[in-house]
């Protein structure tokens, strides 16, 4: 039988903590939440490899180092409301949940959003709503919003969701050029957002985040 809870502090052990990512409610968290519980069965032995998994349909799940950094990054409060795109099985969302006041989790799969539900609630993570529908739509009801991540690669950022950010408030996502991509952390001010890049990471870009491709005769 597998000891996931072994694998968990391996995980952080030596894909968390040597990446600069010390904060503890990070650590914590990631110590507590299971992973293995929000992919599908067949990719549980897979669940602390550190590299990103393949949920198929263009869909991961976040290599542990990344989403690590990113929440780094953001700086997360306990007073602060975060909208999660594309939160899959959950997975970030449980995560995000131990140092939030509340996440709004975003999944536009309807077989998705329906076990992330389920997961949420298995693991009795009440200050999380999981809201289906397009990833680029956001969850403009429930906002807006101090901060904001995307759960996947973006060529840009649509401004329905920069517009349900709070001004003064951050946003993260990997934006990739071909193969390769790096994360920005993006501040709010006067409904403008201004970004500067943190570190590379690399991930599909995500349905409704490509750059609109330059028209040519």
């Amino acid at each position: 039988m597998t000891d996931f809870t072994a694998r968990r502090t391996m995980m952080v052990d030596t894909q968390v903590r040597p990446s600069d990512v010390t904060k503890f409610p990070i650590i914590d968290a990631m110590l507590k939440v299971a992973r293995e519980n929000y992919v599908p069965v067949a990719q549980r032995e897979a669940a602390y490899l550190g590299e990103n998994l393949n949920l198929g349909d263009g869909r991961i799940l976040l290599e542990p180092r990344t989403l690590a950094k990113m929440l780094d990054a953001l700086a997360i409060g306990n007073d602060e409301l975060v909208l999660d795109v594309g939160c899959a099985y959950g997975y970030s969302s449980a995560v995000i949940a131990h140092m939030a006041e509340a996440v709004v989790a975003v999944e536009e799969d309807e077989q998705m959003a329906k076990e992330a539900q389920e997961n949420l609630m298995t693991a009795e993570a009440d200050n999380v709503v999981v809201h289906h529908g397009p990833l680029a739509e956001g969850a403009p009801k429930h906002g807006p919003y101090d901060v904001v991540i995307v759960q996947g690669g973006v060529g840009m950022v649509p401004d329905t969701i920069l517009e349900q950010l709070k001004d003064g408030g951050r946003i993260a996502c990997i934006f990739m050029e071909g193969p390769l991509g790096e994360v920005r952390l993006g501040y709010k001010r006067d409904s403008g957002v201004s970004w500067r890049t943190m570190f590379n990471a690399g991930a599909p870009v995500l349905a409704g985040f490509a750059r609109a491709r330059a028209f040519q005769l």
